[in-house]
């Protein structure tokens, strides 16, 4: 079985730069959307392992997407959120709402790759 990640990102380079990453790291079954209204439906329709969000979305952001998908799916969906600034508050909050992990993007997405790595070797 593959690892399905959805990667819920709305800035168009980052998502490239995440696809990117995520490959090179050998992950190779990605989807991505543009929205957390977009990420809930997804998850609704497709067998995800993973979902990647960031925390700053059009519409619902990251951490009501997290807690939307955790109320679908609960424990068979695990959420790493990420955000571009370094927020002790957003740490918590991603938390609150169910993330099983949290993570800074930086420009080579080290951080993003590890919480992927830690989820999948569970």
């Amino acid at each position: 079985m593959s690892n399905k990640i959805l990667v819920i990102e709305d800035n168009e380079q980052d998502q490239k730069i995440l696809k990117r990453y995520l490959n090179k790291a050998g992950y190779e079954d990605i989807t991505i959307v543009d929205s957390g209204e977009k990420g809930v439906e997804a998850v609704k329709s497709g067998d995800f392992q993973l979902v990647v969000t960031d925390t700053n979305l059009p519409g619902i952001n990251g951490h009501q997407a997290c807690k939307a998908i955790k109320d679908l799916k609960g424990q068979s969906v695990k959420v790493i959120v990420m955000t571009g600034a370094v927020d002790a508050v957003d740490a918590v909050q991603a938390r609150e709402m169910g993330a099983d992990d949290y993570c800074v993007k930086t420009s080579d997405c080290g951080p993003i790759i590890e919480a992927v790595k830690n989820i999948f070797e569970k």
